[in-house]
């Protein structure tokens, strides 16, 4: 049983240009009951239940009537997934299990959505990313595939992403080719690399699963938010301390939107409020780092040794002045000697 206390919120936004959402997502705090909602007291601090808890975000492609109905398929599919666990204990043993069970998960919500393909040629060439974060026990388990992300925040140190973007602007960073820094501004960095409901391959999920710390917070979100906001951005909103976890939601639409919201933007948000017993682990790299408050007391050290430093020339000059000064009065009294 695991001795987590969360709170819970998700959002989505058509954004400043779209006429239709293709985005969807589903929450579900407490897999042991079939409430595929939003918790109704978003400020209420919330037990881990013995199955856990899920977050899934899907951004749909495809255009009018198309990327909205692929995603609603696999948010509906994954959704399905989980309801039809008869034993948890047989998918939660170990976390190869969970893997499997997640991957298999979008694999067949792929299926799924290439099946209403064919019963309904008007959606071909419909598809969506997809990215859900299972919470269970003390560990995050993300599962993905395209470039809608997961990212883990923490105050103390900073942002990391847990997801790896399927995508090629990823690829050129990943080999070498393109600077980190420049992968944001990359002309092509809507072009996907794997998605659901792609004609030409099967969809090839990834996985990774990472022990929580109190303060965690888990962000899942289209690329309406991390396209449009750098992380740098997002880490100075997040470490700006809310006081409620849909004001921290509200402050990421508005940013994506003042961004241009030219995207519809969704997210997911998950807040680790209590833990008894932390999970020690330090294999995650973290993305980008809070910026360091400098103490008053170094701030104090650093004046005064401007002030010494100032002393001391002052110091210095006065002593050469008075040795040019005894070296003329020398001279001027050796000459009138002569």
């Amino acid at each position: 049983m695991s001795d987590i206390t969360f709170k819970m919120t998700a959002a989505t936004n058509v954004g400043l240009i779209r006429t239709n959402n293709e985005d969807n997502f589903i929450v579900n705090p407490d897999l042991t009951a079939s409430d595929w909602v939003i918790p109704s007291d978003t400020t209420a601090e919330i037990p881990l239940g013995k199955n856990g808890c899920v977050m899934v975000v899907a951004d749909g492609m495809g255009g009018m009537n198309a990327g909205e109905v692929a995603s609603e398929i696999a948010i509906s599919s994954i959704r399905k997934a989980f309801s039809g666990i008869e034993d948890f204990s047989k998918v939660t043993d170990t976390h190869g299990h969970i893997e499997s069970f997640m991957k298999k998960a979008i694999v067949n919500a792929d299926s799924d959505i290439k099946r209403r393909v064919k019963e309904d040629p008007s959606t071909e060439g419909m598809g969506t990313t997809v990215v859900m974060a299972w919470i269970y026990e003390n560990f995050v388990h993300v599962a993905w595939c395209g470039d809608s992300r997961a990212y883990l925040f923490n105050k103390n140190y900073g942002l990391s992403r847990l997801s790896r973007d399927h995508s090629y602007v990823q690829e050129l960073v990943d080999s070498g080719k393109l600077d980190p820094e420049l992968a944001f501004d990359h002309p092509n960095s809507n072009i996907i690399t794997r998605s659901l409901g792609d004609s030409h391959s099967v969809a090839q999920p990834e996985y990774m699963n990472k022990g929580l710390s109190e303060g965690d917070m888990i962000l899942l979100c289209t690329d309406g938010l991390c396209g449009l906001v750098r992380d740098e951005e997002i880490l100075d909103i997040l470490m700006q301390g809310h006081e409620t976890i849909n004001e921290c939601r509200d402050a990421l639409l508005a940013a994506a939107l003042e961004a241009g919201g030219h995207d519809n933007v969704t997210l997911a948000l998950f807040e680790c409020v209590g833990l008894k017993e932390p999970v020690m682990d330090k294999t995650l790299t973290v993305t980008v780092k809070p910026k360091k408050k400098q103490s008053r007391v170094w701030v104090w050290i650093l004046i005064l040794a401007l002030l010494a430093g100032c002393a001391y020339a002052t110091y210095r000059f006065d002593l050469i002045e008075k040795a040019k000064n005894t070296v003329s009065s020398w001279g001027q009294t050796e000459q009138s000697e002569q």
